[in-house]
């Protein structure tokens, strides 16, 4: 659009919108208004010294939300969002004449991007690690990796909001410092990946896992020597049992001894 200062704001911050004047004469009067319908929604009338903010119209969309500066006249939107991107437009009429256009666009706070890698495969065993780097909810951005301050892959998403991911191939041994980068037209979020900073975590998953086996197979280990032993002592049981009963038998032969119910 033709005339119009383009003004980009991460949603839940504050923007001002500036008239470029830096004092007010006596018979000036400002008018602020938004939409396509043009909705008055502040103004300051420099003769009646006043100065109004309209918070219900358009439903109290932007209640509590306008400030007026009392020397320029100049516009804030405090705790601005989504609902608040649009037209703006500035009307000065008497000495200072003249109007101005904005155009505000409002972008999403951008998330911390996570980085998601598999222990198992990244340990002094295998010689290369892949880290993916993921983000969720997100649109009109790019996500990115850089070595150094070296570009290595990117991708993007436009309009649509969706989850966002993007591999990362490296050596294990590799000592640089890595980057993703999720960015749009006016801020970003890094989170950094030292591959010698994650060598003892990686290879602590590994040895806890490793000890977890470990312990597993001593279990079973004792167990069956426990099993064993008890299997040994039954039978040892049973064959004392047995002998027992069979020199009963040899001795009552031999002295002759007979037994008769009820004896």
């Amino acid at each position: 659009m033709a005339g119009v200062f383009g003004v980009s704001v991460t949603e839940g911050d504050s923007v001002t919108l500036h008239t470029g004047l830096t004092e007010l004469m006596n018979d000036d009067q400002i008018l602020w208004r938004f939409g396509a319908e043009n909705t008055l929604i502040a103004d300051i009338n420099v003769m009646v010294n006043r100065l109004t903010v309209y918070n219900e119209v358009l439903n109290g969309r932007f209640r509590d939300r306008l400030k007026m500066d009392h020397q320029t006249a100049s516009l804030t939107i405090t705790n601005i969002t989504t609902e608040h991107a649009g037209v703006y437009k500035l009307e000065i009429i008497g000495a200072n004449r003249s109007s101005k256009t904005f155009g505000v666009s409002i972008f999403a706070r951008l998330p911390v991007p996570v980085l998601i890698f598999n222990s198992s495969q990244c340990s002094s065993s295998v010689q290369y690690c892949s880290v993916l780097c993921s983000v969720v909810n997100v649109s009109a951005v790019s996500l990115s990796w850089y070595k150094g301050n070296s570009l290595l892959s990117s991708t993007s998403v436009s309009d649509l909001s969706i989850s966002l991911s993007l591999p990362l191939e490296v050596e294990y041994q590799d000592k640089n410092t890595y980057s993703c980068v999720i960015n749009n037209t006016i801020s970003n979020q890094t989170t950094h990946l030292d591959i010698t900073k994650h060598h003892q975590a990686w290879e602590g998953t590994a040895a806890e896992a490793n000890l977890v086996h470990s312990c597993d197979s001593t279990e079973a280990v004792l167990r069956l020597v426990v099993s064993t032993l008890v299997g040994v002592a039954i039978v040892a049981v049973l064959v004392y049992d047995v002998s027992s009963a069979r020199g009963l038998k040899e001795e009552r032969e031999q002295y002759n001894i007979v037994s008769y119910a009820g004896v």
